[in-house]
């Protein structure tokens, strides 16, 4: 693996390095000639005081979801070109934005070409011994590109989730809803230790699973049905075990992977002792309720750790507004409501947002665009803000809560401090940052978003 430099090594005590992104797309993420000084002088203006003294969640990392369909383009890229493509996308040095986290589909997403599961078989049969269980049934590309992923970091996290079972495991036997057969649950509980164990034996490591993406959607293609108590009865008495049994026992469990608009799901899954005993959290999305739920699960539950895994850009919508709701909610929002990750959906796309099931979501704009050129869209750069800059093992840190300058600040393992700030508003803001008694005035254009960086001591 090539060495990696420090981007911020140049940077002078007392200095904050600058980089902005805009609305109207004049600036993305691109550093300021000029950085900022701290000072004893005192103003006016709005305060936000970083205090590294206290600390909250450490992070685990900032990515994107590596579908079937993103590998597909992506690896279709001429080799030279995919190389720089990676080292930009996975290194945080120079012009990378230093993505740290993948999640990936166990089997087909709604964004891979086709649905297929590892063991599907003819209608009307089944295969409980999983003797017909194929890593290599879909999605071809995976695993070579996440080898040539992990061949420039190998320190990247991967987590995986399942869309749906095989539908011979299935009460109506197809790819769109229905639940998992309860005399299944063993057998499924096999499948999952199969597909960790034939990641493994490839030389990919998979941290940290969810039995099922969005329990409750039972009309995406593929999706499947699981309510909290089937939930619960699955992980307590057969994931969790057979991970336990396999060798596996270090693979984090997570359950939920849905919206904020249900928290008495997960809630109800960690009330039962013996499921809570093999979890070690739950996993968010934001297509309903408020980001604030994070914080009253963490109040219910600290010991469990919180992900955000999800969230989509759609094809109406525009660049300014999408990075204005995005930063808010997504990245800082989550963040400072205790989530350890923050993943927007799609690593990539084509430009008529491609590939996808029949049934699946036609209308996700990836982070890159790749047709007849690569273009990098509003996650990509919603993402960068953090990834550059907050490296895995950071720990967020206190900032002032302000309305109107919404903000997450960090120490990062090398002793830099690193503060994210959204203006969202329609005119330029002056503010101070305040951190360990002195002073540097920024401003922020409107509808901006900036990542500042300095020396802790």
């Amino acid at each position: 693996m090539p060495e990696q430099t420090n981007p911020f090594d140049s940077l002078l005590p007392s200095s904050l390095a600058v980089w902005l992104t805009t609305a109207d797309q004049t600036l993305l993420l691109q550093r300021q000639a000029d950085d900022l000084r701290f000072a004893d002088n005192a103003n006016d203006f709005p305060v936000i005081t970083v205090d590294a003294g206290q600390t909250y969640q450490v992070m685990e990392g900032f990515g994107f979801s590596l579908t079937g369909g993103s590998a597909m383009l992506i690896s279709r890229l001429p080799a030279p070109d995919r190389s720089v493509l990676l080292r930009e996308l996975f290194l945080p040095d120079g012009d990378g934005i230093g993505v740290s986290f993948l999640r990936l589909s166990i089997g087909a997403s709604d964004l891979s070409e086709r649905c297929f599961t590892y063991n599907d078989r003819p209608d009307g049969q089944s295969d409980p011994e999983l003797v017909h269980f194929d890593i290599e049934a879909g999605d071809l590309e995976v695993i070579p590109l996440l080898r040539e992923i992990l061949a420039i970091n190998p320190e990247i996290k991967i987590m995986a989730t399942a869309w749906s079972a095989p539908t011979w495991m299935k009460t109506n036997q197809r790819f769109v809803g229905g639940k998992l057969r309860p005399d299944c649950y063993a057998v499924y509980a096999a499948y999952l230790v199969k597909y960790l164990k034939a990641m493994r034996d490839r030389g990919i490591t998979v941290h940290a699973i969810t039995p099922q993406n969005e329990p409750l959607n039972q009309k995406n293609e593929p999706s499947m049905i699981m309510e909290a108590s089937e939930q619960a009865e699955f992980i307590k008495n057969h994931l969790g075990p057979a991970l336990q049994a396999a060798g596996l026992g270090a693979v984090e469990l997570f359950c939920w992977d849905h919206n904020c608009d249900m928290p008495e799901y997960p809630l109800e899954v960690f009330a039962d002792a013996e499921a809570r005993r093999y979890l070690t959290g739950s996993a968010w999305h934001l297509y309903g309720g408020d980001i604030s739920v994070l914080s009253e699960m963490h109040q219910a539950y600290p010991e469990m750790k919180l992900y955000f895994t999800e969230q989509w850009v759609g094809i109406d919508g525009q660049f300014g507004g999408d990075l204005m709701w995005h930063v808010k909610n997504v990245l800082i929002g989550s963040l400072r409501n205790w989530s350890r990750t923050v993943l927007e959906w799609n690593l990539a796309s084509d430009p008529f947002c491609c590939p996808h099931t029949p049934g699946g979501e036609a209308r996700c704009v990836g982070a890159l665009t790749i047709g007849e050129d690569i273009v990098r869209n509003v996650a990509y750069y919603v993402i960068a803000h953090a990834a550059k800059f907050v490296r895995p093992g950071s720990v967020r840190i206190y900032s002032d809560e302000h309305a109107s300058l919404p903000n997450v600040a960090f120490l990062t393992p090398e002793g830099y401090i690193v503060l994210i700030v959204l203006n969202d508003g329609a005119e330029s803001r002056s503010f101070t940052i305040q951190f360990q008694g002195k002073n540097a005035v920024a401003t922020l254009p409107a509808s901006a978003v900036a990542t500042y960086v300095w020396r802790a001591a």
